[in-house]
């Protein structure tokens, strides 16, 4: 049964009720849920011609992004009492992403949206954020439109991929054959694992790995909220003592990997280390953690400019679930090498 969206009402005068965009508050987190969830569903279901049961298949947004950066969530709020409209924003580094933002369908047109990116905006500013992204539906021109005026121009493609996980032995892979070498000598730890002290080391050589990829662009906070809030856990792949990369995984409950999968929020392999084979065995011990999880299949996603990634993920077995365009404004907006090993989502 389709959810019912309040109207917006009209004050005794005619006019449309007052909305204010402020920062979001503790009370408002599971309001902010519900306005994302309604939202997203209704353009689902317009999209689909079905509602679906969750719009985002059981994965979480809300609440452990505002613990993450709550100077960067933004409500839309109706004469000081309903919330019609959010918008959720974090700063890596550099690197300023965007999303989800959400206006109930009846508030819809009254330019609510662009207030609210507005206000995403000022807080990248703040905090020196020099290039900014989010994605988007390719098919949806109205969303497109909006980012636009906000100067983001779309790129190319995410591809969200999946697979299912093998209940057998490890699987085996073209790419791993004549590799048994390089295989040897990668291993793998989890971040949780550690001592704080190595767990500091961990982080400055992590951001070692991605200011490599992009200057300034810094995932401790992605890390450290998915160790403190326990969502999941950060993988890293190491040469003898050395982190080579890493993996942002979120297992299912209340984080962002829909229920029965792991989710990798983010990997990157070291550029001087960017061999597709060591990609390749790195993906194979994320999966080795979701057989541990119990988890069915393992989510991927992987932007189309990173085409050697790609590649190795189709090798893999990995199959595309939908697509999203990656909208980008700034002055390092052509920062990515397709060689490069990065599997990223800025949802």
């Amino acid at each position: 049964m389709r959810a019912s969206v309040d109207r917006a009402g009209l004050d005794p005068q005619g006019r449309l009720p007052k909305v204010q965009i402020r920062r979001v508050r503790k009370g408002d987190l599971s309001k902010v849920r519900d306005v994302m969830e309604q939202t997203f569903g209704d353009f689902l279901e317009r999209q689909l011609g079905t509602r679906p049961r969750q719009a985002f298949g059981g994965a979480q947004y809300v609440h452990h992004r505002w613990l993450m950066e709550p100077w960067g969530c933004f409500v839309a709020e109706e004469d000081s009492s309903k919330i019609v409209g959010a918008a959720l924003a974090v700063t890596w580094g550099s690197v300023g992403v965007l999303g989800p933002v959400a206006v109930l369908t009846n508030y819809h047109n009254q330019t609510i949206g662009q207030q609210l990116i507005r206000a995403a905006q000022d807080f990248f500013d703040e905090n020196k954020a020099t290039m900014h992204g989010c994605v988007t539906y390719p098919t949806s021109p109205k969303h497109l439109y909006l980012y636009h005026k906000f100067g983001y121009r779309p790129k190319q493609l995410t591809a969200i991929m999946s697979r299912t996980i093998d209940r057998g032995p490890a699987r085996g892979s073209a790419l791993a054959k004549g590799a048994a070498t390089a295989k040897a000598t990668l291993t793998a730890r989890r971040f949780s694992t550690l001592e704080e002290a190595k767990k500091k080391a961990a982080l400055a050589r992590i951001h070692k790995i991605t200011n490599a990829i992009c200057r300034g662009m810094d995932l401790a906070k992605e890390i450290e909220i998915v160790d403190g809030l326990a969502l999941g856990d950060t993988l890293l792949l190491e040469r003898g003592r050395d982190v080579i990369g890493f993996a942002i995984c979120h297992s299912p409950g209340v984080s962002e990997a829909p229920a029965g999968a792991l989710y990798v929020k983010f990997l990157a392999i070291d550029p001087p280390q960017k061999k597709p084979e060591n990609l390749e065995q790195f993906v194979t011990i994320v999966e080795g953690l979701g057989q541990e999880l119990g988890v069915q299949r393992v989510i991927l996603p992987v932007y189309a400019r990173y085409w050697t990634a790609y590649n190795v993920l189709i090798q893999c077995g990995y199959q595309i679930d939908f697509t999203m365009v990656r909208m980008q404004r700034g002055k390092q907006e052509d920062y990515e090498d397709p060689s490069d090993l990065v599997l990223d989502d800025w949802r």
